[in-house]
This record gives structure tokens, sequence and C-alpha cells, in this order.
């Protein structure tokens, strides 16, 4: 082997290990930002599971934001190590959250919504009733939901906003009747 075609040998060798390092260190920039994104949501995820564990101590199921009512209880997991508090974007959070909630609804069986619950009460019945007797006979027919009167309160108004019940008030008393479906209601 010649000096020359030693020193092109050698000069292909750093050419080759230049090119190495500058792509092992492009590799190493993609996976330190993979890492940054793994630790954002898995704080995200133990911020999830905290709020999970802090509503499961409450005996009362029905202080849970309404649509995780019909949510399972979250298994407890493991604890996200020290030095994870790096948090995402709003809008990372709530496409992530979408994720999770659509993720854990599949193949799952709901419960009925407690709108449709006392629609269905008040159904039953010609005259105005007052929230609390839907809520004292909600409780008697679904044993399994117990929702706080001020739960019921706030659902009888959001089915009023929707055009689903009507509200009457007498004297100083707030009640309650179905919308009759496909017929003129005058009051």
């Amino acid at each position: 082997m010649t000096s020359q075609s030693a020193a092109t040998l050698r000069s292909r060798y750093v050419a080759q290990a230049a090119s190495d390092l500058e792509e092992n260190r492009r590799r190493q920039q993609e996976l330190a930002e993979r890492i940054s994104v793994l630790k954002q949501e898995e704080a995200l995820l133990s911020d999830i599971l905290n709020l999970a564990e802090r509503y499961e101590s409450f005996a009362d199921a029905s202080r849970l934001p309404e649509q995780s009512q019909d949510e399972p209880v979250v298994a407890k997991a493991k604890r996200a190590p020290a030095g994870t508090t790096a948090r995402r974007s709003a809008s990372a959070k709530s496409a992530s959250a979408t994720r999770t909630a659509k993720d854990s609804t599949k193949g799952k069986s709901h419960q009925p919504l407690l709108g449709d619950l006392l629609a269905e009460l008040l159904g039953q019945y010609e005259e105005p009733r007052p929230a609390k007797e839907l809520r004292d006979e909600l409780l008697a027919k679904h044993p399994d939901r117990n929702p706080t009167p001020q739960v019921v309160r706030n659902t009888l108004e959001s089915l009023v906003a929707k055009g689903r019940i009507r509200r009457h008030k007498q004297q100083h008393s707030v009640m309650y009747t179905l919308v009759e479906r496909g017929g003129t209601d005058t009051d």
C-alpha cells in the first residue's frame, strides 16, 4: 500500500466518522425531544391518576363531573418519578385527554345520563314536580346513583335550556314538567 493510498483511505475513514458522528448527534437530539414529550405525557397521566384518586375518595359519586360518572374508577398505578414536572401545552393536553376518553369508552356499557333519568321520571307525571321530589324518586329507583340536590337542579336547568323540560315558578318554589314531543306546549 502506498502512502498516497493510505492517506486516501484515512481521509475516507475520517469523512465517514464525521458523518456518523453528525448522524449520531442528530438521532440523540430526536431522542431527547421524544423523551421530553414522553415525560410530558407521563406528567399528564400522573395528574389524571391523582384526580381519579382524589375523586375515588368521595363516597358520593355525584360529586364527580357528570361526564365522568359513567367511567369506572381508574386503578392506582405507579407514581411518576420525581423531576417530571414538565407540562404540555393546553392543546396537547386536550388532544391527549380526548384520545384517552375515546379509548377508555370503547366496548363499555354506560349508565343512562342523569338528564335522561330525570326526564323519564318527569314523563310519568302530568303536574309539575319539584327538584327535591325528583331526586328522592331517583334515589329510590336508582340506588346506584346518588346525585346531590345541586347536581339535580343543575341538570334540570340544563334540560330547561335545551328545551326538553319546562320550569314553573309557584310562589317560592320551582317546579318542572316534561315538554311533550310533537305537540304544542302552552303555559
